[in-house]
């Protein structure tokens, strides 16, 4: 899985709205130009960043959009949902009970189900203001000692 465009500009957009005053409005061409991302593209984006209400618009002069809610209660994953970018690592689709044609789930089903899980985790527990204030840290997994096969 590689998550889309749309979610990584999405993120990268509203972290850069997070780094700005608060209640000062930013234009989709000022965002445009520092995170490199077309205006046409962004107008998507924040179409249905502001359906999902992680941003509000202002309108007139001096107008365009500020956050919401405050960067400390935005977690990355609600902003992944609202683009409609997807995690999910099965072929399933979530309405069925299996990816094989006898309805049944394949033997990897639980490795890739249990890694969609791992994902939507980390990404619930980051908030905007922890990657602005670039307190991201990497999942602390334990390390096992390696697995010796032997061949009889």
């Amino acid at each position: 899985m590689i998550l889309g465009t749309k979610a990584r500009y999405a993120v990268m957009a509203m972290v850069d709205m997070a780094g700005r005053p608060k209640d000062v409005p930013v234009s989709l061409a000022e965002l445009a130009q520092s995170q490199e991302i077309t205006v046409p593209y962004l107008e998507q984006i924040f179409s249905k960043l502001r359906h999902g209400g992680l941003v509000q618009s202002v309108r007139g002069p001096g107008g365009g959009y500020i956050l919401g809610k405050s960067a400390g209660e935005i977690c990355i994953a609600s902003i992944v949902e609202a683009v409609e970018e997807s995690t999910q690592m099965t072929r399933c689709d979530k309405h069925t009970e299996g990816c094989m044609s006898s309805k049944a789930r394949c033997l990897t089903h639980d490795l890739w189900d249990g890694l969609e899980q791992q994902i939507n985790n980390y990404l619930n527990s980051i908030t905007l203001a922890d990657v602005r204030d670039r307190k991201v840290k990497g999942l602390n997994v334990q390390s096992s000692p390696p697995v010796t096969v032997t061949h009889h």
